[in-house]
């Protein structure tokens, strides 16, 4: 058996299509342009890659981008000053802070002073209250593109045994949530997870968010099920040369995909989902306050 592969990139482009269309109809129907700001606060290398991404595809879509940096020893009253502004201008409808911040800084602190109703990527404490009783929120970006694709290839996921290994507030904990929402029996797992072999081998969906590089081997996936690897990992990769590295999951993915009935990559996998579902909650955002039709298979 070799496990069918899920296109987490062509699945993304497919999402940034459907967002750039409603995008579109709102500015021609509406009058209205869904605004995406980012902060970013320092000169993280990597931090700096994603935020070009996101400023990018934000416009490719057809929405209006905004960049803000910050130098990396700015004080936390300059950052809330700088946030408080987001929340009140009616032009941006989604605010997303690149984390991590400097040490100095109050993570939580910094999250919680968004907007909720802004705070596009579902972290703020009242959105993480709402998913987790059910009701309307603002759901973390990796968890939703999950979702997507989980629905995208099974249709109903009701009745169907989920184990989510991690249980991180960005990931394990959301994604969580999700599936109870969609009347999955979920198991929460992680590394001090008593027999989490076993615990694995049971379950019909498999969503691997532990930061583990190939943790999860193919013996631990029961025949035929589905597996979404959420890990990015960069290890040691000789055969490319000396001091080359290269991108792995949390599962290992040859010998998983021997038995699994349906695998993401990595990469190639969940990573493309994240930025294009950050584009759906910000049209999500925007119509929700505009008082307009959510769009349709872009929330959860």
């Amino acid at each position: 058996m070799t496990a069918e592969i899920i296109d987490g990139k062509a699945f993304a482009a497919r999402v940034r299509e459907q967002v750039a269309t409603h995008v579109a109809k709102l500015k021609e129907e509406n009058d209205l342009t869904p605004g995406l700001a980012v902060v970013l606060v320092g000169e993280d290398p990597a931090s700096q890659v994603y935020v070009r991404s996101k400023g990018k595809q934000t416009v490719e879509v057809g929405m209006k981008s905004v960049e803000h940096k910050l130098d990396v020893d700015a004080s936390e009253a300059e950052l809330l000053d700088l946030i408080d502004q987001l929340n009140t201008d009616p032009t941006i409808h989604g605010i997303l802070v690149q984390l991590p911040l400097p040490k100095h800084l109050d993570e939580d602190l910094v999250i919680n002073s968004i907007d909720p109703a802004k705070d596009v990527d579902g972290f703020h404490i009242s959105n993480v209250g709402l998913l987790g009783t059910g009701q309307k929120s603002m759901v973390p970006c990796t968890p939703l593109g999950c979702l997507m694709m989980l629905r995208d290839y099974h249709g109903d996921l009701s009745g169907m045994n989920a184990v989510v290994i991690g249980r991180s507030n960005i990931v394990g904990k959301p994604m969580a949530n999700l599936l109870l929402g969609d009347s999955c029996t979920v198991t929460v797992a992680h590394s001090r997870t008593k027999d989490l072999p076993d615990v694995v081998r049971g379950a019909d969906i498999v969503v691997a968010a532990v930061g583990r590089p190939e943790m999860v081997p193919g013996d631990w996936i029961k025949k035929g099920a589905t597996v979404i690897d959420v890990g990015i990992n960069r290890i040691p990769a000789p055969e490319k040369g000396e001091g080359k590295m290269k991108l792995v999951g949390d599962v290992d993915f040859t010998s998983a995909a021997k038995v699994a009935g349906a695998i993401t990559p990595v990469p190639g996998g969940v990573g493309p989902m994240t930025i294009a579902c950050l584009l759906a909650n910000t049209l999500t955002a925007c119509c929700r306050s505009a008082g307009l039709p959510e769009p349709s298979g872009l929330t959860a």
